[in-house]
């Protein structure tokens, strides 16, 4: 029965929630987990028989198997989800982990640029090498746009509205969402496709991919990862950098700089205004800045 119901809930979620097939993967490796504990603890119920204890033992067996909080908190909500499938479909009259609860995260920052630090990471781009304007048009778009790493390595030819300053996006779940694009990413774009994409030999497939790598295929994220950390190395920038620190950067400039946060969430693709607000930190420096701008027990 398990697998039965498995393989419906998985297709629900294609159909109706139309997720990509790596989340679809990842919803049935959570469910595999649990089947696989009952199956170590010999326990043979159907989805309809498991109780709130036997999910609770299960959440104390992955804890033992050393997965951290996340991932704990990432197989629970698989757990909720497939239960309100099964109650959906009336597999089953009640649902088990009405009180089951995950494991409090600790929100952690990830580290963000200054422009400052953004320029000086893009400085350190050789322009001499047909690579170089290929990643400084890479860079410049991925920080103007707010993009994922997994968008701006798929982002299209076809996507690309540059005479009036938007880019559309693919992005989770397949969801298109318009882009407003920069005058410097929109100037570099353009020098990258008229004088450097066009003499690369592009390979089957990839004909309207925008960034290419040299045999002529679509980019990975490793190697977008791999061409950030080395010029942040080379600008003798400490902190922990990925592609997604442009991202949150870009966030986070944003709403220094006042932007509305419903604006902020609509660049950024969020379903939820609450995972935006975790891109809402300010640094001290801008609070402080703020305080002695608008508060009379701060100013001088």
């Amino acid at each position: 029965m398990w697998e039965i119901n498995k393989k419906g809930f998985l297709l629900h979620l294609q159909l109706e929630k139309s997720l990509s097939s790596n989340t679809l993967l990842a919803y049935g490796q959570d469910l595999d987990k649990l089947i696989q504990f009952l199956f170590s603890k010999k326990i043979d119920k159907n989805p309809s028989d498991i109780t709130l204890q036997e999910l609770q033992q299960f959440i104390k067996w992955i804890a033992e198997l050393g997965m951290s909080e996340r991932s704990q908190a990432r197989i629970i909500s698989a757990i909720k989800a497939f239960y309100k499938y099964c109650l959906q479909e009336e597999i089953t009259k009640k649902d088990p982990t009405e009180l089951l609860s995950a494991p409090k995260l600790k929100k952690s920052l990830p580290d963000t640029l200054t422009f400052e630090e953004i320029e000086s990471i893009i400085h350190q781009i050789d322009l001499s090498k047909p690579e170089g304007m290929r990643n400084k048009a890479l860079l410049e778009t991925l920080y103007s746009c707010g993009m994922r790493v997994s968008e701006i390595i798929q982002l299209r030819k076809s996507n690309l509205y540059l005479d009036i300053g938007f880019v559309r996006v693919i992005g989770k779940g397949d969801k298109e969402r318009l882009i407003p694009i920069g005058t410097e990413a929109i100037k570099f774009l353009q020098i990258y496709l008229q004088e450097i994409r066009v003499h690369v030999a592009i390979a089957k497939g990839a004909e309207d991919i925008v960034f290419l790598n040299k045999r002529g295929n679509k980019l990975t994220r490793v190697m977008v990862f791999y061409i950030i950390k080395d010029l942040a190395k080379k600008a003798n920038i400490q902190k922990n950098i990925s592609p997604h620190t442009f991202r949150h950067s870009f966030a986070t400039h944003l709403v220094e700089g006042g932007a509305d946060l419903r604006a902020v969430q609509e660049m950024l693709g969020h379903e939820s205004i609450t995972t935006t607000e975790i891109y809402t930190h300010l640094d001290r420096s801008f609070l402080r800045d703020t305080l002695r701008k608008f508060h009379p027990g701060f100013k001088d």
